[in-house]
Formats: structure tokens, C-alpha cells, sequence
């Protein structure tokens, strides 16, 4: 399959979230917040995940990459959601609309394979501790991370043919502030019921193998904790995992039920309602869900404030 040159669109409009002009300085400055929140929130949680060599263990390392990922995912839609708001530049190009969902397909999707990974870490770490350290070694993890990114890249590129090999001609007003799946192929001037399903298939492929995964994962774990005699010892286990099923059940219940809908002007509408949950909201609270029920974490970064302190003192 391959892209064909077969448009005369040279770009699109985005009608973002709101035309009320109350409303956009009001939005632009909780969203602005949210965005620096989630930029500072998460590069601590991967400078101190680098710096701190008591967090070198497989559970930090995925966090690493997440908490690295959500960084770059907010940031492929929300600065120029902010420009729209800001100063009503709702504009463009038919390309940079390209590598807009491209990005945000590829970051998505692999982020759904991270939180499989994730899960998987903590089954092993809870249900066979005494092969954690075989089979959750530095190499095993590194073969997951990257797995994960090389999947989710090759998902996003099928998924942005199966977009752009369809003509567009007039249409250009994108019923988002992004350039998503849905609205976008909603343009197109051309039957696009193949494209629809085979774009719902291929979403499905990889929510099946990744939703359905975590879950059976966390089955085995309850059944091991029912198990386990120490309550002490079995509210420990249960609190690292608590922050991940808080994560998975944002993320992939918010993605289930925009990319698996009807695409109807109605659905696209709710659609921008939960995406913002998912590109401003969810990536901002990550690390405050993360460092609030880690402990671990939690004393890495007092343990940096502290010597940070002494250092000051110091000088």
C-alpha cells in the first residue's frame, strides 16, 4: 500500500474545542497549566529514574519510558491546540496534518504496549519473584520497550496510509483540534466504509492483544493475594500495582470508546471531550498517580531535594 497524490487539499482547518471567546483565554490557561505540569512532572520522574541508582529495577525502567512518552505525546497536539486558543490559528498544512496523526497514532499505540509490559513486569514481580530477576533481566526488558515502540510504529504507519490514500478535494474543516483518524477520513471525497473498517480492525488487533492481556495479568495477581496470609504483605504488592490499573482504566477506557464508535458529527463532538481527557489530563496526573503510591519514588526524590538543599547551603 502507498500514499497516492490524488488530493487537492492543501491543508485543513481545525475547529478545535470552542468559538466562544470567553471561553478560549479561560481554556488556554487551564490547558497551559496541565501542559507545564505534565512537561515538569514528567521529566523529574525521568531525570530521577537516570540519576538514582537505587531505581535501576524493570518497574522504574518502564515508567522511564512512559513517563518519556507522554511527554512528547501531549506535546504533538496540545501547543497548537494552545495557538488556537491563543491567538485563532487553526490552520494546517495537508502534511504536517499527516505527521500530526502519524505521531500521535505511533506514541498512542505504543503506550498500549507499554502498560501490557508494565502488567507483565508486576505478574512476574508477584506471582513468581524467585524467576524475576531471569526473566524480567536487563536484556528481557529492553526487548519489551523496544517491541513496543517498533510495534507501535509500524500500527501508526498502516493506520496513516489507510488515512491518506484517500482523496480529499473541498471539505477541510477538521471536527477536532487535532488530526485524528475519524474526522479526518470524514472528509475525504470518496466512499470510505473499506477505509473505516480496516482503520476499526487494525484498532481492534492491537486492543485485543494488549487490553485483554493486562487483564488476565491482574486476574493472576488478585488470585495470588488472596493467597498471600500477611495482610501487610498483600496491601505492599497491591499498592504497586494500584497506580498502574488507575492508569490502564483512564487510558484504554478513553481510547476504547473514541476509536471503536460510530463516526457521526455527534461522536466527533464527544470524541474532542475525550481526547482531552487523554492528550492534556491523563499525561499531567501520571506522575502525581505514580509518586503519591510509590514510596520508592517518593523517598528518591526527597533523598535529590535534600542533597540539593545541602548543596545550596554549601555554595
Amino acid at each position: 500500500m502507498e500514499i497516492h497524490n490524488v488530493t487537492s487539499v492543501e491543508g485543513f482547518i481545525l475547529l478545535g474545542i470552542t468559538d466562544v471567546p470567553e471561553l478560549q483565554i479561560f481554556l488556554f490557561m487551564i490547558f497551559l497549566m496541565f501542559y507545564l505540569f505534565n512537561l515538569s512532572g514528567n521529566l523529574s520522574i525521568v531525570l530521577l529514574i537516570i540519576i538514582n541508582k537505587s531505581l535501576y529495577k524493570p518497574m522504574y525502567f518502564f515508567l522511564g519510558n512512559l513517563s518519556f512518552l507522554d511527554m512528547f505525546y501531549s506535546t504533538t497536539t496540545v501547543p497548537k491546540m494552545l495557538s488556537g486558543l491563543l491567538i485563532g490559528d487553526k490552520r494546517i498544512s495537508f502534511f504536517g496534518c499527516i505527521a500530526q496523526l502519524h505521531v500521535f497514532q505511533f506514541l498512542g499505540s505504543t503506550e498500549a504496549l507499554l502498560l501490557t509490559s508494565m502488567s507483565y513486569d508486576r505478574y512476574v514481580a508477584i506471582c513468581n519473584p524467585l524467576r524475576y530477576h531471569v526473566l524480567m533481566g536487563r536484556t528481557s526488558c529492553i526487548q519489551l520497550a523496544s517491541s513496543s515502540w517498533l510495534i507501535g510504529f509500524l500500527y501508526s504507519l498502516l493506520q496513516t496510509i489507510i488515512t491518506f490514500r484517500l482523496p480529499y478535494c473541498n471539505r477541510k474543516q477538521v471536527t477536532h483540534f487535532y488530526c485524528d483518524m475519524k474526522p479526518v477520513i470524514r472528509l475525504a471525497c470518496a466512499n470510505t466504509k473499506k477505509s473505516e473498517l480496516l482503520m476499526t480492525v487494525n484498532f481492534a488487533l492491537v486492543a485485543v492483544s494488549t487490553f485483554p492481556c493486562i487483564i488476565v495479568s491482574y486476574i493472576n495477581i488478585g488470585s495470588h493475594l488472596l493467597n498471600i496470609q500477611s495482610s501487610q504483605d498483600r496491601w505492599k504488592a497491591f499498592s504497586t500495582c494500584s497506580s498502574h490499573i488507575t492508569v490502564v482504566f483512564l487510558y484504554f477506557g478513553t481510547a476504547l470508546f473514541m476509536y471503536l464508535g460510530p463516526t457521526t458529527e455527534n461522536s466527533l463532538n464527544q470524541d474532542r471531550m475525550s481526547a482531552i481527557l487523554v492528550t492534556v489530563i491523563t499525561p499531567a496526573l501520571n506522575p502525581l498517580i505514580y509518586t503519591l503510591r510509590n514510596k520508592e519514588v517518593k523517598n528518591s526524590l526527597q533523598r535529590l531535594l535534600v542533597q540539593k538543599h545541602h548543596c545550596k547551603k554549601f555554595y
